[in-house]
């Protein structure tokens, strides 16, 4: 299968890696940095210089291949599946955005090849596995998913550290997020609904974000009393990121913003990818909860190391490849995550990344 990746970022160059490494793909990477590009220079894969901002020069990139993979910052998710669609590409991205995916939807409307955007953890995993619980109930009441890639050892007033793309992140904080209150489908605030919780003995915050629930509102909707996506931080986290996008008015200036965090936080290589599920239901007359815990460690290998964000969105997307090619997915149209069999991703060569991390046992 021939497959064009557009973006040689941290996750794009792990994405190039799986793919090139297991044998059924030929790979090419397509950045606007040749700098970028080299470090790939060791693996049996292509590399192409294309300004990904032009149109014109993107398509033509993208002619006479079988798929692309979009790992480019989210707004430029809409250019890239208009591009592809226009070479007759099947489409895979890694977006959180609301606006880009409804977008993307629109473009899969009769097209003749396959749109699955969200590919990456959340959206993306997590959406698979509230799906796959949901389906053991016969009736649904709540379902709450709960996501935080954290760094494994805080030491700022933020108690965070970048771990993945600051305009990924930012784009959560400040945009609205879809729930389903009371049956009824409702958008709600970012950093608002705060909680706590804890997992083996640590203690967690967390907080409405935009984004990851993914597809799932409109395929619950009717089916659900509660569901709702949030982002897992440590404690205070969301009070000071308040204060810089509230009182500060940053959310009006978020490129103000990304340079601040870019230049006082430091990015990190060792982190943590927390996934929480908790799903509730009638089950045979009694209302019982199901729930799934996992905790994704980085890979601290000296050749290769490879955080827990880069470990997880890239198998996301990977795995979500390999079954389209295996044709465990439809072959046209918009493609939801939750149409994804949980065991098919679980039992998939990239998808065993999730399947190989430590389950929490104790929640508290």
């Amino acid at each position: 299968m021939r497959i064009t990746l557009l973006g040689a970022g941290h996750i794009g160059q792990t994405i190039a890696r799986l793919l090139a490494a297991s044998g059924d793909y030929e790979v090419c990477v397509v950045d606007r940095s040749a700098a970028a590009l080299q470090r790939l220079a060791p693996l049996a894969l292509t590399t192409r210089v294309v300004d990904t901002g032009d149109g014109a020069a993107l398509s033509a990139a993208l002619l006479g291949q079988d798929a692309v993979i979009n790992a480019l910052p989210y707004h430029l998710a809409t250019f890239a599946a208009t591009a592809a669609r226009d070479a007759g590409c099947h489409y895979f991205d890694l977006t959180e955005d609301v606006a880009a995916t409804r977008e993307i939807k629109r473009l899969a409307e009769g097209a003749a090849t396959a749109f699955m955007p969200q590919c990456g953890l959340a959206p993306g995993f997590i959406g698979i596995v509230a799906h796959h619980l949901a389906q053991g109930f016969e009736r649904l009441v709540d379902v709450k998913m709960r996501v935080g890639a954290l760094p494994a050892f805080p030491t700022n007033a933020l108690k965070y550290n970048l771990t993945w793309s600051v305009d990924g992140l930012i784009n959560e904080y400040v945009h609205p997020c879809e729930a389903i209150r009371d049956g009824q489908s409702i958008e709600v605030l970012p950093l608002e609904g705060l909680e706590h919780f804890s997992l083996d003995g640590t203690e967690y915050e967390a907080f409405n974000t935009s984004g990851g629930l993914g597809t799932l509102c409109e395929t619950l909707a009717g089916r659900v009393r509660t569901l709702d996506y949030k982002s897992v931080r440590y404690p205070g986290h969301r009070e000071l990121m308040k204060m810089l996008l509230e009182d500060l008015k940053l959310s009006q200036d978020t490129e103000t913003l990304k340079d601040v965090l870019r230049r006082a936080i430091p990015s990190t290589m060792q982190d943590v990818v927390l996934v929480f599920v908790t799903v509730s239901g009638e089950r045979g007359g009694a209302l019982v909860q199901e729930v799934f815990a996992r905790k994704i460690f980085a890979d601290r290998d000296e050749a290769n190391p490879l955080s827990a964000i880069q470990i997880t969105t890239a198998a996301g997307v990977c795995a979500a490849v390999d079954l389209f090619r295996e044709g465990r997915l439809p072959q046209r149209g918009f493609i939801r995550q939750e149409q994804v069999a949980l065991p098919d991703f679980l039992a998939n060569r990239f998808g065993a990344a999730y399947r190989q991390s430590r389950q929490v046992e104790s929640i508290g």
